[in-house]
């Protein structure tokens, strides 16, 4: 198997993890648990993926750095634009761990998120 092969399904692994338990979430788990109550589930529900999501970011630093690298994209200006949104949804998840109660910081990393998939695979497709 080809190395970068394996570099690309372990950055789309992880981006996987993180925007598709973004929606598990906020499709899934928190509406029922809201309705049942359970504010502690949930609370455990959310560390634990805090902690997922901890690993799945770094797991895309480290791929993403290399394959910038190997496809040459650190003076591309899309790519610069990926990068900028990629800070600001850091920056906010840092937010939102210190203040929790702050709903709409989900619903904007969800949305930015969202974006930086789009730009991925537009920069993955050769579109830039």
């Amino acid at each position: 198997m080809h190395a970068w092969f394996l570099i690309r399904w372990l950055h789309l692994l992880a981006m996987a993890f993180f925007v598709g338990g973004q929606m598990m979430l906020a499709a899934v788990v928190v509406p029922v648990a809201r309705r049942s109550g359970d504010r502690e589930g949930l609370r455990a529900i959310a560390r634990r993926f805090g902690q997922g999501t901890l690993l799945a970011l770094g797991v895309l630093v480290v791929t993403g750095t290399a394959l910038a690298f190997h496809l040459y994209l650190w003076s591309n200006p899309t790519f610069h634009v990926k990068l900028a949104l990629v800070l600001i949804v850091c920056a906010l998840l840092v937010w939102h761990i210190r203040r929790p109660e702050l709903h709409a910081l989900e619903a904007t990393v969800f949305l930015l998120s969202l974006a930086i998939v789009w730009i991925g695979l537009y920069l993955a497709n050769g579109y830039y």
